[in-house]
């Protein structure tokens, strides 16, 4: 592997180091140098995670080769304060509870530094617009914001800067600002993520897909790839013990690595571990696999008709879950409607998105226990699920909860630990597998994509007489959260409102997709953008004002929701209160979609944003544009 000799300055240290002529500047900083508050999340230079000071300019770290900062100076997170100090923006960040998952937080912070060192006078829309090229995916950004301008307040000497201090307590928490205690970890890059964790002798691991959505596996010949240079193991699902293979949060059906076929394009088939990530990526090419591929289904509709190809034999029709609510008499409530109303709803399939990508670390431990480190949101379950799998008592197998950099649902399931923990146990050394954003993507569970079918009946007072509602979803190829989402999907079907008369079916549906897991309101947002959605179309139809037709139905104390359950508290009424009077509503019968309505403008209304900076004018000076 070709060399390079780099001379360079970093964190005001004097750096002179051979390294490997391929690397980004982010992997010299991160595996030389061990800098790890530097980040990886999407490798393109698009999110801002690995943003550092390359002679004074920020820069994408992700996208600059290290031959290229050759004779640089180099600051990162790391350099920003004094060992045990930080920054008066570090300080800011931590005061108004920006640093959230903290993944972004060091390359939210470089790009805010920035900023300010670029212009100390920058208004609110020029910092927005200089920390547009960072993205938090926890939404915080009205926090970011705030604390940008407090540190800044405090930097020009607007603020003192006791005003970053944390407030006394005193003998109750309630009513205080109380901090994060793992934030200053995050605003100065310490906190050590999955990805960031280096052990002596440690494996790296990397795992070979399916190109294919549907084929049964013919034959796998690793034998070239054990043979190479650098490669310790590699592994298939002939390494997992064949009747205990399968996990899943409700339906235990997805195997380790693929067993016998693949179900979806992405699939672990298997995986290698290596001395180096090199060695391992190379290694993956001298894999081969002979696949017969088969008819795949590829939307849940076609999957259900008679004589699709089937995903698993056990699933008849390929349904994985199907839960029914009924409540009342529906054909009665219809009978007595004096409108009603039908239509469809669809959602697409979601991607979770989190900055950090998966990662984790698996390693025995002396006392023979197996360890497994990943951001897992889910541990107990894992811990108890791989147990099963491997075929060890409870208390060999323990999981630790590493910093999770976003989740949102998606890290729930697990569908890496095994592999880890099965590389681990045969080579009796650490091993880690570190996740590409594209890899992420393709082998993560997604939101699950829904259609919803509904109708509903409505007197002239627009009171809901009866609903019927059918969502049927794709769950993709193995069941993972799925019975909980529709279960979750039928219980809050109709939202907040009072129906007595309803009849609900929602149906997850087995596919050749990317699987679809737990995602944040579990079912809840299909099922309600279709609800909300009819209510809007029912005002519209009945000619009533949409709050007033929502506070004819809503739920109050003494109503029994969808499935019976008699509600002793409700507080609807001060939510649609507070909406209408903040939005500055204007009462009435909604206008005719598409038109312009006089509530959605004023003052205090910020303008719409447009592709592109916002800069006034590129072309002026700094102290122009200041004043």
């Amino acid at each position: 592997m070709p060399k390079l000799h780099i001379d360079l300055t970093v964190n005001n240290r004097k750096i002179s180091k051979e390294t490997d002529a391929h690397k980004r500047l982010l992997d010299f900083l991160r595996d030389d140098l061990n800098l790890t508050g530097t980040k990886e999340g999407c490798g393109a230079g698009e999110c801002g995670t690995c943003s550092v000071f390359v002679d004074g300019k920020l820069v994408k770290s992700c996208l600059m080769p290290v031959a290229k900062a050759s004779g640089a100076k180099i600051e990162t997170i790391e350099g920003l304060a004094d060992p045990g100090s930080l920054t008066p923006m570090q300080k800011a960040f931590h005061k108004t509870g920006a640093s959230q998952c903290g993944y972004c937080i060091p390359g939210m912070v470089m790009a805010a530094t920035s900023a300010l060192r670029e212009n100390p006078s920058a208004d609110i829309e020029e910092i927005k617009e200089r920390l547009g090229g960072n993205i938090c995916r926890c939404t915080g950004y009205t926090k970011i914001f705030e604390a940008v301008e407090i540190a800044k307040a405090v930097i020009a000497g607007n603020m003192p800067e006791e005003a970053l201090d944390e407030e006394p307590v005193g003998e109750s928490y309630i009513g205080h600002n109380v901090r994060r205690l793992d934030a200053p970890s995050k605003v100065s890059g310490r906190l050590r993520y999955a990805a960031d964790i280096k052990m002596h002798d440690m494996l790296q691991m990397q795992v070979l897909r399916s190109p294919h959505p549907h084929a049964n596996i013919v034959s796998i010949d690793t034998s070239e790839a054990e043979a190479m240079d650098g490669v310790v193991c590699v592994i298939t699902s002939d390494d997992v013990p064949a009747e205990t293979d399968g996990f899943g949060v409700f339906v235990h059906d997805q195997p380790i690595m693929a067993r016998g076929k693949v179900r979806h394009v992405g699939e672990a088939v298997a995986a290698v571990a290596a001395e180096d990530l090199v060695a391992a990526r190379r290694a993956l090419s001298k894999i081969k696999v002979e696949y017969e591929e088969l008819p795949g289904v590829y939307n849940p509709e076609d999957a259900m008709k008679d004589g699709a190809a089937i995903v698993h034999d056990y699933a008849a029709n390929n349904i994985v879950k199907h839960i029914p609510v009924r409540k009342g008499d529906v054909a009665a409530g219809f009978a007595s409607a004096d409108i009603i109303l039908e239509d469809d709803f669809s959602t697409q399939q979601v991607e979770h998105a989190y900055l950090e990508p998966e990662a984790g670390i698996a390693y025995v431990d002396p006392d023979d226990v197996i360890v497994v480190m990943s951001p897992s949101q889910n541990i107990t379950h894992h811990r108890h699920m791989l147990a099963h799998i491997l075929g060890q008592p409870i208390n060999k197998v323990r999981f630790i909860m590493s910093p999770v950099g976003g989740g949102f649902g998606g890290k729930e399931d697990m569908i890496y630990q095994g592999m880890l923990a099965l590389v681990a146990m045969k080579t009796h050394r650490p091993v880690q597998l570190n996740f590409t954003r594209e890899e992420s993507i393709i082998a993560s569970a997604k939101r699950h994509p829904s259609r919803v079918h509904y109708k509903m009946g409505l007197k002239w007072n627009g009171e809901i007489t009866a609903i019927q509602f059918s969502m049927i979803s794709d769950g993709g190829a193995y069941g993972m959260s799925s019975e909980g989402v529709m279960r979750k999907a039928a219980i809050l079907s109709c939202g907040p409102y009072e129906v007595h008369n309803l009849s609900v079916d929602t149906t997850a549906v087995y596919t050749n997709n990317t699987p679809s897991g737990a995602f944040r309101t579990f079912g809840g947002m299909q099922a309600q953008f279709a609800t909300e959605s009819m209510m809007d179309m029912a005002a519209e139809a009945l000619e009533m004002d949409p709050f007033e037709i929502r506070r004819v139905n809503m739920m109050k104390v003494g109503s029994k929701t969808h499935t019976q359950h008699k509600l002793t508290a409700a507080s609807l009424d001060a939510c649609l209160d507070t909406a209408e009077t903040e939005s500055r509503w204007e009462k009435g019968t909604p206008n005719v979609r598409g038109s312009y309505r006089s509530d959605l403008g004023g003052d205090d209304t910020r303008a719409p944003c447009t592709l592109g900076a916002r800069f006034t004018d590129r072309k002026t000076s700094k102290d122009e544009r200041v004043a």
